[in-house]
């Protein structure tokens, strides 16, 4: 727990300084690398469904015990206090809140085309199929999203499993983001990182969307209404975990979140998540950083307490 907090405190403080990116990379940079050279060598797609859906966990596995090594090698190699400070780096709450801080002030500054820009670094939908309502519900659903799976879901296994945990939890989750799409090309070879990807977010994506219920009853918001929604509409979400973080969000801030999406010119089909209203622009964006700075303090102090009541 010390490793964990130590790291939650550092990257909330200082993120990952840019200095240290150009020198050395980032752990996603190289866990990336592996991926595709994996990827590379592995996925033949003259090969049959099921050797490449094999093939696809043996690349898996590689991964799995790359990343637990490596992490385990560093944690015994730095002690406690600086491994608290690599872990730092497989969280992500002071980047989010840049890159969705970036699209409210797209909107406000730059106008839609602005916004569109911005937005098209966080989300994988057509930028230019949005309007100013769809840029910010792209932007508050990436927030909610991606609190879940860029802190929630890291620190949780840093805490259950220290650096190694973590490694390997951002090492599932590089390579979900990388191969586990339902293309002809990953459907079989990407099928076993999907499918523990979603497995290892299942606790995360539940711990989030009652930390964003909780901050929304601190801010005086709709917290009912959040945990209206998501007991209501998180299932119905095309994601089994995505769905609970963005329905806590929408009811929260009395949005309707999520829907049809265009992604590579194809409309997607995907449940609604809340029953509010579907305009939304830079100051909802703004609300719901707010929402994301309060539900990550809660979640930090939480793991204050844990620390505290382990040490007593």
């Amino acid at each position: 727990m010390t490793v964990l907090l130590i790291a939650l405190l550092v990257e909330a403080a200082f993120g990952y300084p840019d200095r240290i990116l150009r020198i050395i990379g980032h752990p996603v940079i190289w866990m990336g690398r592996l991926i595709s050279a994996l990827d590379g060598r592995l996925n033949r797609p003259a090969l049959e469904f099921s050797q490449r859906r094999t093939l696809g966990i043996l690349a898996l596995a590689i991964l799995f015990v790359a990343a637990g090594l490596g992490g385990d090698v560093t944690q015994t190699v730095l002690g406690v206090v600086l491994t608290g400070v690599v872990a730092s780096s497989l969280l992500a709450q002071r980047s989010l809140h840049a890159h969705v801080e970036r699209v409210a002030a797209a909107l406000e500054t730059g106008g839609i085309e602005a916004g569109r820009e911005a937005v098209s670094h966080i989300v994988g939908r057509d930028p230019q199929s949005l309007d100013e309502a769809g840029v910010a519900r792209a932007a508050i659903e990436s927030l909610a999203e991606n609190f879940s799976d860029g802190v929630v879901a890291p620190a949780f296994w840093i805490g259950m499993g220290g650096l190694p945990g973590g490694a390997i939890y951002k090492a599932v989750n590089t390579a979900d983001s990388m191969i586990g799409h339902r293309s002809e090309k990953y459907l079989a070879y990407g099928w076993a990182s999907a499918r523990l990807d979603d497995l290892l977010n299942l606790p995360a994506s539940r711990l989030s969307a009652v930390l964003i219920t909780a901050a929304a009853c601190v801010l005086g918001l709709d917290w009912r209404g959040a945990w209206r929604a998501v007991r209501r509409d998180a299932r119905h979400h095309r994601s089994p975990n995505a769905g609970w973080p963005e329905a806590a969000m929408a009811g929260a801030l009395g949005l309707a979140l999520a829907g049809p999406r265009a992604y590579g010119g194809v409309v997607v089909e995907d449940g609604f998540m809340g029953d509010g209203r579907r305009e939304a622009g830079a100051a909802d964006i703004r609300a719901a950083l707010r929402l994301f700075r309060t539900a990550d303090t809660l979640g930090v102090t939480l793991v204050a307490l844990l620390w505290l009541i382990g040490r007593g």
